[in-house]
């Protein structure tokens, strides 16, 4: 679910699925990121007024970037610290 600045909030069709997609595919949060979600969304048959696609596109970009800054904490270190130690019995 959306929360637009004037705390209306909006149910949009495969929004988690789509942010997971591209973090998976390692994009980062910006405005083109933004309107690639924006497609995305209308693609998943979200109909989003033309004239509100500037404020989607914002509250977009926030909801992604929370959603990375969120993933980061939980990504495991790469490079082979003391979890990967474990891992491999030594």
């Amino acid at each position: 679910m959306l929360r637009f600045p004037d705390d209306t909030r909006v149910r949009v069709n495969g929004l988690n699925e789509i942010l997971a997609d591209l973090y998976s595919e390692g994009r980062q949060p910006n405005k083109e990121t933004a309107e690639e979600i924006l497609d995305r969304l209308e693609k998943n048959n979200n109909y989003i007024p033309r004239s509100a696609q500037r404020e989607y596109k914002s509250v977009l970009l926030k909801e992604y970037t929370e959603y990375v800054a969120g993933r980061k904490d939980k990504t495991p270190s790469k490079g082979g610290g003391q979890d990967e130690s474990r891992k491999k019995g030594k």
